[in-house]
This record gives structure tokens, C-alpha cells and sequence, in this order.
């Protein structure tokens, strides 16, 4: 049997702290991961989106959901109420989010290995949408959920447009 290091299938140690040692990440095939956010206001059934500005770095001038990379070592609840936050200024509680869709892409602008977005969705939040990130957005604002604009991210949308229809689901984006 070959001597392979631990970060070639041989069973690694446990530390004294009650973890296990890290493998070093086989970046080759790391999939990149993200989470979107539906607030969904059920009572006069609009939808909080953000139009991408022409300085975006992917889909200039398309509507999209508030929607962001999860940082090293975040639970994408944290992204998600992060990003929401960030994007928009408003709020919502982690216990909040609840899972309406997930999108597998084979590839992306940032993820040439491929991503994987959580999308949530919540009923539950405090503040008004404002943009808060001007350089990637042109607006932030309610939509009527009946009006969405055609002019969206493919993979978001079809996630929204699922979500809307009532039930969680799984995307496919860019696969064979």
C-alpha cells in the first residue's frame, strides 16, 4: 500500500480540542457558496429585488434578489443575513430564513468551479430596502410579485418564480 499523506485519503487525527485536523482543500473542485434572499411581504404580496448596475461585475443592468458569497467559516444563514443587510439595510433574524430553493451551477463569473445558492426566504424583517451598495446596484426596491421584470438572472429567477408557485426545489444551472 502506497505511503500517501493525509490529505490523500488516509485517516487523519484527532486533535485534543475535540476537532478533527482541516484537510488542505482540494481547490481544483471547490464549489463556491452562496445565499439569496426572498423577502416576501405577504400582505400586499410584493418582493424586495436590486437591479445591477452597469459597473456590476456579471449581469449589468438585470434585476436580481439580494444575493452573496459566504465567507470562510459562515454558516449561510450568517450570508445570508449578512449580504441581505449589506445590499439592502434591512434586518432579519437567522431563525427567520427559511429554505425555498437551491441552484447548482456548473460554472460562474466568480466560481469557475461551480456554486451552489441557498436561497431563503422570510416574512419577517424590520427597515425599508434602500441601496446600500451603490458601485454594484442601480436600485433597490419592492417589486409586485405578479410584475416581476423579465430582465433578471436566470438562475434567480427561476428560483423566485418557483418559490412564488408554491415549493422548494432544486435548480440545475449550465450542467450536461
Amino acid at each position: 500500500m502506497p505511503n500517501n499523506p493525509p490529505d490523500e485519503g488516509n485517516p487523519v487525527a484527532q486533535q485534543t480540542d475535540d476537532q478533527p485536523k482541516a484537510l488542505k482543500p482540494a481547490l481544483e473542485s471547490m464549489t463556491l457558496l452562496v445565499a439569496a434572499v426572498i423577502v416576501h411581504d405577504k400582505a400586499t404580496n410584493r418582493v424586495v429585488l436590486l437591479q445591477r448596475s452597469e459597473n456590476a461585475k456579471f449581469a449589468q443592468g438585470m434585476w436580481d434578489l439580494p444575493v452573496g458569497k459566504s465567507e470562510p467559516g459562515e454558516p449561510i444563514t450568517e450570508t445570508a443575513v449578512r449580504e441581505l443587510y449589506e445590499e439592502t439595510g434591512l434586518a432579519v433574524r437567522p431563525e427567520s430564513l427559511k429554505v425555498a430553493h437551491i441552484i447548482h451551477g456548473a460554472w460562474g463569473v466568480e466560481s469557475p468551479n461551480g456554486f451552489v445558492t441557498v436561497v431563503f426566504a422570510t416574512h419577517e424583517w424590520t427597515g425599508e430596502p434602500e441601496n446600500r451598495e451603490f458601485r454594484k446596484h442601480s436600485q433597490v426596491r419592492w417589486i409586485d410579485a405578479d410584475a416581476i421584470p423579465e430582465n433578471f438572472v436566470d438562475t434567480t429567477s427561476s428560483a423566485l418564480h418557483r418559490y412564488l408557485a408554491g415549493g422548494p426545489e432544486v435548480s440545475l444551472s449550465g450542467w450536461r
